[in-house]
């Protein structure tokens, strides 16, 4: 069992350790950007990305507290499907009002991998590696698609 102290810290330096594999590479745009903690610029939606004991995960949330908004903003993801898989090269799991860890109800678009421990040092490479190039794939895509959505909310 791990104390919280050395879980807060592990998951602090494998963040760390993203961010500067993640530094040289340049958003779509060309400019640089914060990988670890990207930021769409346009409310209550956000491309989360996590390292757990058990998993990886990436994916857009969209958390606006009214759900008959988050809704029509999942359904507005749903008109650009095809672009996102396209661009991410695979399909990922649409899940419109489902609860996040504290209960809120959340919209997603996310893939998730199983088998890593972000404790476990030697997994590190296999969740960078997953979540390397979609998080990039992501930025391409919203690079493309993000004035639809400024307009939006």
């Amino acid at each position: 069992m791990y104390k919280r102290a050395e879980i807060t810290k592990t998951k602090k330096d494998f963040w760390t350790a993203f961010g500067q594999y993640m530094k040289p590479v340049p958003s779509a745009e060309g400019g640089r950007v914060n990988w670890q903690n990207y930021k769409t610029h346009v409310g209550q939606v956000f491309f989360r990305m996590k390292a757990e004991r058990g998993y990886a995960s990436i994916g857009i949330e969209i958390n606006h507290k009214d759900t008959e908004i988050q809704e029509l903003v999942f359904e507005q993801f749903e008109t650009f499907k095809k672009i996102l898989h396209g661009t991410l090269g695979e399909e990922w799991d649409w899940q419109l009002h489902a609860q996040d860890e504290y209960g809120k109800v959340v919209s997603k678009i996310e893939k998730r991998i199983g088998g890593v421990n972000v404790m476990e040092r030697d997994t590190w490479p296999e969740i960078i590696s997953f979540l390397k190039p979609r998080i990039i794939a992501l930025d391409e895509f919203w690079s493309n698609v993000k004035p639809a959505f400024e307009d939006f909310l």
